[in-house]
């Protein structure tokens, strides 16, 4: 038998439903996965795009350890297609290492970083956000794992777009989540790229393990409507009685952004409405952006 050649070989990443199948040097949807021919390798793992010390309640979370600062990690790539992203610039974008943009950071690293901002700031600990950091989930889990052993704390900014193999990697690690949904329906998942069923199964195993707090940005057209914000409502209330716990939810105004900018901001009228629809099954529904 001849030499295998890997360079034709396609290798299927497991992280989300797109399962992409890729080549040698390919990239998948994400633009943050590649494979060496064996084996899928996280292109953007230690490459760091935003690095800043925020407020605990711009992730958004507004009932875990409110008022304290924590520091915010963000690399590339994202597994959906959101025409209204507004950190289009690193989640739909292929950032190479050596772009300006790119910092190499490794694990110990960060950690050593996040334990300085402690003793000089105050920071709790680390959040991955900025991207959707479940694409980049080995460097994930590789930093929450120091960051605990380090007694700070770990919080994970996603669109719960991943499937119970990335997401059991990361969620022994995890102390809070902000879990974006970002429309209560399986085709308006499908305009932006995305699995509906995924992100549902997502925040049901999340909510049993950590706190969890639900972000849906309203965009006019896309989940503007009161009919399936009570949807929502109901099924996330179910989530909490599952979990035994209290899910807060946010609901945040739109702006046009990315491949949206020709509209105009959601109506505050609207949000105040979604509220009140969703504030007939859920007890914590918050307001942002207004």
């Amino acid at each position: 038998m001849g030499l295998m050649n890997v360079s034709n070989m396609l290798v299927e990443c497991n992280v989300c439903f797109h399962k992409c199948k890729i080549p040698k040097n390919g990239v998948g949807f994400c633009r943050s996965r590649t494979s060496d021919g064996i084996k899928i390798v996280p292109r953007n793992y230690g490459k760091i795009t935003g690095l800043a010390l925020d407020p605990i309640e711009k992730k958004p979370l507004a009932r875990f350890m409110p008022g304290s600062w924590i520091l915010s990690v963000g690399s590339f790539g994202c597994n959906l297609s959101c025409p209204f992203c507004q950190n289009h610039e690193i989640s739909q974008s292929e950032v190479d290492f050596r772009d300006q943009r790119c910092r190499e950071v490794s694990p110990e690293a960060l950690a050593e970083i996040a334990a300085q901002e402690r003793d000089t700031h105050g920071n709790v600990g680390l959040a991955y956000t900025y991207n959707e950091a479940m694409v980049g989930y080995e460097f994930v889990r590789d930093t929450s794992r120091l960051i605990h052993a380090r007694g700070m704390v770990n919080v994970l900014v996603t669109n719960g777009t991943a499937g119970q193999e990335a997401l059991s990697e990361v969620l022994p690690y995890m102390d809070a989540m902000n879990i974006d949904l970002k429309v209560f329906s399986e085709e308006g998942y499908r305009r932006l790229g995305g699995d509906f069923t995924q992100v549902q199964e997502f925040i049901w195993t999340a909510a049993r393990s950590c706190h969890v707090e639900i972000t849906t940005l309203i965009v006019p057209g896309l989940n503007d409507d009161a009919a399936m914000m009570r949807a929502e409502a109901q099924w996330l209330a179910e989530v909490e009685q599952e979990a035994g716990k209290r899910i807060p939810l946010h609901l945040t105004r739109y702006f046009p952004r990315y491949k949206m900018t020709d509209g105009r901001p959601t109506e505050v009228q609207v949000l105040y409405e979604l509220a009140d629809a969703a504030r007939e099954s859920l007890e914590d529904v918050l307001l942002g952006n207004i």
